[in-house]
């Protein structure tokens, strides 16, 4: 597979989010399955490989650390903390704190289940905002002067805020959802990773599904599946979104790919520095996704996607009002 930079490292074009290998859409897959689809991607070329703590509370760092650690040298390990489960009373719960003790102990927790020495990139999941970026990222360079970590990252911040922690110690990767529905980078955080150069990964590269062309249909989601309190799925808006890919669909064709290696592929000619992460259970998708390195797209099929799918195109916010608060990336004016 093509390959792309992140700070010291050269990845593969496209990685593997390993999120839904524990949690998020429902079910997950057996532990066999999950072992099998890891090792799969590294027969198909992909080295960058992203969990973090809050995925299935640990679950999915101690599946990715067993699997891979015979093959530690050939992959680029990305986890995060600063958001994790915490034991209550009650139940394991999500919290998110990025106090520097936090941090630390999410990284010592981390570095256990992975079963390695050292994290190649190491994210801030939230900004905490209770907390300064510099104090966290402060405590995260910490990290790396240490040896426990190599490089450092933020998840769904905004360009200010990278700025600000970028002067702290260097930010070698931005993580934020990104697709053709979800265009909130093209504001601001995409030119400021081009700015300090750092990559900028994109997460949810097929819209959670719809851009595969095969979620017709939002009434059958399981009870616990993460779409279900996302504004764009609710039937209504879910409904009126459908109608997009009518014209997705034929543009799919055209190209002679299929839709999530549209999706893929348009993300990929945003820049060199854009690196997509898809997610999924099935060893089949995997290596769609993983040929979707091989598209290219002409400037023609670059701005119909762009007229036919985007932020002034598509039904519903991204994330529901509790969610959105959670977040410090920017948003368009309504």
């Amino acid at each position: 597979m093509q390959q792309r930079r992140i700070g010291p490292f050269s990845v593969s074009s496209i990685g593997l989010g390993c999120m839904n290998l524990s949690h998020a859409y429902g079910p997950p897959p057996s532990v066999a399955q999950a072992e099998a689809l890891l090792l799969r991607a590294l027969d198909l070329g992909v080295t960058l490989f992203d969990t973090a703590a809050l995925y299935g509370f640990g679950a999915n760092e101690s599946l990715v650390g067993r699997v891979l650690k015979a093959h530690r040298s050939k992959i680029t390990l990305c986890s995060k903390g600063g958001m994790a489960g915490v034991a209550f009373p009650d139940g394991v719960k999500r919290v998110i704190d990025g106090s520097p003790a936090a941090i630390r102990r999410n990284c010592e927790d981390s570095l256990k289940r992975l079963g390695t020495d050292v994290i190649d990139l190491y994210y801030l999941h939230r900004w905490h905002k209770a907390v300064p970026i510099e104090d966290s990222v402060g405590e995260m360079s910490r990290l790396v002067a240490e040896g426990k970590v190599r490089a450092l990252g933020l998840s769904e911040v905004s360009a200010a805020t990278l700025r600000r922690a970028h002067a702290v110690h260097p930010i070698v990767a931005l993580q934020t959802e990104y697709s053709l529905w979800t265009r909130n980078p093209e504001i601001a955080v995409l030119q400021a990773c081009r700015d300090i150069g750092a990559s900028f990964v994109a997460f949810s590269p097929v819209a959670r599904k719809f851009l595969t062309g095969t979620l017709l249909d939002v009434s059958g989601l399981d009870a616990k599946d993460i779409r279900r309190g996302m504004p764009r799925f609710e039937p209504e808006r879910f409904a009126a979104n459908l109608r997009l890919l009518t014209g997705y669909m034929a543009i799919a064709q055209s190209a002679a790919c299929t839709p999530a290696q549209l999706a893929l592929a348009w993300l990929l000619h945003q820049g060199e520095h854009v690196i997509p992460i898809p997610g999924t259970t099935s060893a089949s998708h995997l290596e769609e996704d993983a040929a979707a390195a091989e598209v290219r797209l002409d400037p023609s099929t670059i701005a119909a996607l762009d007229q036919l799918i985007n932020q002034g195109t598509v039904a519903g916010a991204r994330y529901n009002a509790q969610s959105a608060s959670e977040v410090d990336t920017e948003e368009f004016s309504a």
